[in-house]
């Protein structure tokens, strides 16, 4: 069946659309981060697995038999880092500054393709990465002490962790073209939610808003994560990156207008630095990338 040449970057939109309640809903649970990890790893994980058996139920042996290998197991454990390391940030850490840090991806992902795939890096990549430290730099920094809620600085670190994390698993993809993503990426938030699960006990279940927690982590997240991995197969990686940064713009306005929680000036100033620089690299990244389709040549630098 054909597509509309706009399909993907619709489906993106919708995406990353899709995502940019999550924080609010995670914020208005009232919950810890391991309690956060468990409700979300075991029902995304739950979702994620299931549609697997739905969509490949012909195919679920050969999956599994690529999935348990050392490509599945990074992907499955960089999934779990990520997981865990999200929803620790956000119970500990204003939400922009951790959404700031999680948009590094694509900057994560190029150097790791220079250092694993052996792809040339362009000039712009270290520009990039010079830029978006400083823009997290005033973010964390830039503020005057005690008037943030949690501290900014684990903040970073954890959503920098993310970042590092999401890039890996997307590298490992990428390198490893025949890799079932459903069942490593389900697997990997379910092993999240086990071991948060393990932790905290059934019992801390129980306490805070679970109506929010579950929209989060039964329909949110799954909806999203397709919605965005079936775009990548119809347009380019760089727009569904690019159209992903709504979540790092749109994410604490729903938190600020959810709770109050309003981002002090020097967040919003990072922010604008890691959101314009991450935007202006992706888009020449694009440019690059188009151009030598053009040409017939081959592609020097990524923007994945």
């Amino acid at each position: 069946m054909t597509r509309h040449p706009s399909f993907g970057i619709f489906l993106a939109l919708f995406g990353a659309l899709a995502i940019t309640p999550d924080t609010l809903l995670m914020r208005w649970s009232g919950m810890g981060g391991a309690e956060m990890v468990a409700w979300r790893g075991l029902l995304m994980g739950s979702a994620l697995l299931a549609a697997w058996v739905i969509v490949r139920r012909g195919h679920l042996r050969d999956d599994l038999r690529g999935t348990l290998t050392g490509a599945g197991l990074i992907v499955m454990l960089g999934q779990a880092a990520g997981a865990t390391l999200f929803a620790t940030g956000i119970a500990v850490a204003p939400v922009p500054v951790v959404l700031f840090a999680v948009a590094t991806v694509p900057v994560f992902a190029a150097v790791l393709s220079r250092l694993l795939l052996g792809e040339a890096a362009h000039w712009s990549i270290w520009v990039a990465i010079v830029a978006v430290l400083a823009g997290i730099g005033l973010a964390v920094f830039g503020g005057p002490a005690g008037r943030v809620d949690g501290s900014p600085l684990l903040g970073a670190a954890a959503g920098l962790g993310v970042a590092m994390s999401l890039a890996l698993g997307f590298v490992t993809i990428r390198r490893n073209t025949r890799l079932a993503i459903l069942p490593a990426v389900g697997a990997g938030a379910l092993l999240a939610g086990l071991i948060a699960l393990v932790r905290v006990g059934p019992e801390a279940l129980a306490h805070g808003q679970i109506w929010a927690i579950v929209i989060a982590g039964g329909l949110v997240l799954p909806l999203s994560f397709f919605s965005l991995s079936m775009a990548s197969r119809y347009t380019h990686a760089s727009n569904v990156s690019l159209l992903m940064l709504l979540e790092t713009i749109l994410g604490p306005i729903w938190v600020w207008a959810g709770t109050g929680a309003a981002p002090t000036r020097a967040m919003l100033a990072g922010g604008a630095v890691v959101i314009t620089t991450l935007a202006l690299y992706l888009w020449q990244a694009g440019n690059r990338q188009a151009r030598a389709a053009r040409a017939g040549g081959p592609l020097r630098s990524s923007s994945r």
